[in-house]
């Protein structure tokens, strides 16, 4: 009986990992080595996972095959700087979800590829010589991301490297013994570009370690030798990479001297060098809970920023019309998403010039992969075709042109709202948009909004010159107007959609999903906004969280829900700030040097 439960154990804490880690399913475990050094093989040694006091999977241990977990940056034009993340546990367990998955998915917020290392915990059982066994793995991960730089399309010179409590002291130990020859390998450098270390275990002199990390790698009778050896504050050099370091005044597990020594080591060899230290904490607070040590993300990110690991923070440009849209496109910047304020003094940056009125309505503004914005717009209650222009920097404007995509349907009667995506794989843009076919789908049809039964349209194109024939996009069931798509993990997508029934009334925002681009889309979600009527979505994800803006129509100002998860939603429409008289807009990003330029318009 007791064997039969120990089973069942297994096969719950199995599939408990699955449903914990389903977010992550799409990014597959790589083995790190073809052969690994020095292992010795038992077969009784088996990777398990550990309990919480709920039954939940919190961590892993007896990990004897180490693996990478990639997250990549998704649809980058440009090489991107990586990290290779080291969970903690004292050398005994890996928190691999609070100090590994949640990291990387942080890190690739900021722009940078990350990869959670699985890495082995020293074992004599396992292990011919296991004070090296991790760190045969951590310099194998460092040279395993430089060489498959460009498989993965990443800057062999911003190759970093974060560790918590004793992954920081694996990290740090990737840091400092980087040129120690553990295993034979090729000539590629396994130094960190930079290193980020969280609560990190440092030394193994008593009364400043962790014992339990101490004795787990380096046994109980450890000589003075090997405890100098693996105090990595006492191997410190000036090639010691750039460091970041992060710990709470109340840490009584892992002491904050291990980061101060190591910090002062840093300084006395003038490697460049910051430290955080908070108030409060304790120990193990991965992103963090609440108090003063909430903040270390943001100083990690600056940190970045300062030293050119990642770019100057994006600025967040939202371009929308006023009014019926016959001055054309306004625009307006935030630093943080929640306050906009309008560019040129809210004066027009293009005049429409094409369609049968001339507006400029529902401009909505892509960079593409020609390093182009390209901007769709809808260019009269009435025509059967969408304005488009491209221009380098938002300023200068190619020659606007009428691009007639609903010309062949006699009954179409009018092409609002188009939107605009590119697909990096297929190196395509798709343009979907709004219209109204008389006679199609009568089963909709009524008598209100005009008689208005909108479906959506597309059609793709490489050059903005050949066209493929128009097709119906998507079929909700419902009078459906104003969608916008977003990736939102790779290769999955989110439409962000309008029901525009008024019979029995919706008038709200609700997504839908899809594993292509081109679809299929499944069936629209449950409202995500309130009791009010609600139109042009567009949406952006900052700091983590989903932000979809919105007209408040019939309120005639701007509101927006919030979500980590994309399916629980928060309404923060107070939280937000929007220049008078803003109507259906699209949010992009551009870098700093490009808004300087459009400041001084």
């Amino acid at each position: 009986m007791k064997n039969i439960m120990n089973r069942i154990n297994k096969l719950l804490a199995f599939l408990l990992i699955a449903i914990t880690t389903n977010s992550f399913a799409q990014h597959e475990e790589i083995q790190l080595w073809d052969n690994i050094p020095g292992a010795i093989e038992n077969k009784d040694y088996k990777e398990e996972f550990r309990l919480d006091s709920k039954g939940n999977p919190n961590a892993v241990r007896l990990v004897s095959v180490p693996t990478l977990k990639p997250f990549l940056v998704k649809n980058t034009n440009e090489k991107t700087p990586a990290v290779v993340v080291c969970p903690g546990g004292g050398y005994s367990v890996l928190a691999h979800i609070k100090e590994g998955d949640k990291i990387a998915e942080w890190l690739n917020s900021l722009g940078i590829s990350a990869f959670v290392l699985k890495y082995r915990l020293p074992s004599d059982a396992i292990m011919k010589d296991k004070t090296i066994g991790s760190l045969q793995d951590a310099q194998e991960a460092i040279r395993t991301l430089r060489r498959n730089a460009d498989k993965w399309h990443l800057d062999v010179n911003k190759i970093g490297i974060i560790g918590f409590s004793a992954g920081g002291h694996l990290a740090s130990t990737a840091s400092t013994h980087y040129n120690d020859n553990v295993y034979k390998s090729d000539d590629i450098s396994a130094r960190p570009d930079f290193s980020m270390l969280i609560y990190p275990v440092i030394s193994m002199e008593d009364g400043i370690t962790h014992n339990g990390s101490k004795v787990n790698l380096l046994g109980k009778n450890a000589s003075k030798e090997l405890i100098d050896k693996y105090s990595n504050e006492k191997q410190v050099n000036e090639n010691t990479p750039p460091t970041i370091l992060i710990h709470a005044t109340d840490d009584y597990a892992v002491p904050v001297e291990n980061s101060i020594n190591y910090y002062m080591a840093l300084k006395d060899h003038k490697v460049p060098a910051e430290m955080h230290i908070y108030e409060d904490g304790g120990h193990g607070f991965g992103l963090g809970r609440t108090g003063t040590h909430t903040q270390w993300p943001a100083a990690c990110e600056n940190w970045l920023r300062d030293n050119k690991f990642i770019p100057e923070k994006p600025v967040y440009m939202f371009s929308y019309f006023k009014g019926n849209g016959r001055d054309g496109l306004h625009l307006a910047y935030s630093e943080d998403g929640y306050k906009w304020q309008s560019l040129k003094n809210d004066q027009p940056f293009l005049t429409p010039e094409v369609g049968k009125d001339k507006l400029m309505r529902d401009p909505c503004i892509i960079k593409g992969g020609d390093g182009l914005y390209h901007m769709v717009w809808t260019v009269s209650w009435t025509d059967k075709g969408i304005g488009y222009a491209a221009s380098k920097d938002l300023i200068n404007w190619s020659e606007q042109k009428f691009i007639p995509v609903m010309a062949h349907e006699e009954g179409a009667r009018n092409t609002w709202a188009p939107e605009i995506t590119y697909n990096n794989k297929t190196k395509e843009y798709i343009i979907y948009w709004a219209t109204t076919i008389v006679g199609k789908f009568p089963e909709t049809q009524t008598t209100e909004d005009n008689g208005y039964n909108h479906r959506m349209y597309y059609t793709k194109t490489k050059d903005f010159k050949d066209f493929t024939p128009t097709k119906l996009f998507y079929e909700p069931g419902f009078n459906v107007i104003d969608a916008t798509i977003q990736e939102y993990d790779t290769d999955k997508y989110v439409m962000f959609l309008k029901d525009e029934t008024k019979k029995p009334v919706q008038k709200n925002l609700k997504v839908a999903f899809s594993d292509n681009l081109d679809g299929p889309y499944s069936e629209a979600s449950a409202p995500i906004t309130g009791k009010y009527w609600a139109e042009g979505p567009t949406a952006i994800k900052i700091d983590g969280k989903w932000i979809v803006y919105f007209d408040k129509y019939t309120d005639h100002k701007y509101g927006a829900v919030q979500s980590t998860d994309l399916k629980h939603w928060e309404d923060i429409s107070d939280k937000i700030e929007f220049p008078s008289g803003t109507r259906h807009g699209t949010i992009f990003t551009i870098s700093q040097e490009e808004f300087q330029k459009l400041k001084n318009q």
